[in-house]
């Protein structure tokens, strides 16, 4: 019996794949575009990825988050007069510097665009 491997992400557009997170980050096909937030689960949120096919490809949060190793802090800080509402714009990619629990995925973001893919 054949053994099935194992593959990070396949783009449903094109049939690309992936193997590993870093084969997909290194691809110059692909691009970061956009973050789907979910409040209630951090991990659970989406970040949004072109391929060069024209497919939009989607990851939950919880695949990067490793990636970052500074401060998580524990207070949400969404409808406060702190927040600058950057996670209600998925196209915004920009980090928030608002001690906000949510501030942690953004920084994710930053690492991606502006470390991994350049």
């Amino acid at each position: 019996m054949k053994r099935k491997s194992s593959v990070f992400k396949k783009c449903s557009g094109c049939g690309a794949s992936w193997l590993d997170r870093s084969l997909f980050l290194s691809d110059p096909n692909v691009k970061l575009v956009g973050y789907q937030v979910h409040f209630k689960d951090l991990e659970l949120g989406l970040f949004l990825f072109n391929h060069s096919c024209g497919s939009t490809v989607s990851l939950e949060a919880r695949n990067f988050t490793d990636l970052y190793k500074g401060p998580v802090f524990k207070d949400n800080k969404k409808n406060t007069c702190e927040c600058g509402g950057l996670c209600l714009h998925s196209e915004e990619l920009s980090p928030c510097p608002v001690k906000c629990e949510c501030a942690y995925v953004r920084e994710v973001l930053l690492l991606i665009n502006n470390v991994i893919k350049k």
